[in-house]
């Protein structure tokens, strides 16, 4: 994406988010960049296979709870923080989906008035 920079989204209660970014990408574009570290050195710090942060960072993995938690330690931050940019970003993706999904109400029926 170039020229467009994720990290001035920001989150309005009111108006969802557009298109929120993947957490891979705010953690490379947030942490990893800053840094200067490379996928390598991140992966190895963090205690998890190269390929599996590759594919996370590029937005082909989702945010697994054990991830968020390693993310968590690594930089200072909350479980809750990462774990919440990957529920916003689901969210948003289920928002998008408009295909028709066939579902019948589970409600209680109406009491019969007397």
């Amino acid at each position: 994406m170039p020229g467009k920079s994720t990290m001035s989204n920001t989150i309005d209660p009111v108006r969802p988010m557009h298109d929120p970014p993947h957490p891979g990408e705010i953690l490379r574009e947030g942490y990893l960049e800053p840094l200067h570290l490379s996928v390598t050195e991140a992966a190895r710090a963090l205690g998890v296979s190269r390929t599996a942060l590759s594919q996370f960072l590029n937005g082909h993995a989702r945010l697994s709870p054990d991830m968020a938690r390693r993310l968590a330690a690594a930089f200072r931050t909350s479980v809750e923080f990462w774990l919440n940019l990957q529920h916003n970003r689901d969210v948003w993706l289920a928002r998008k989906d408009r295909k028709r999904v066939d579902v019948k109400p589970l409600v209680p029926k109406r009491a019969a008035l007397g």
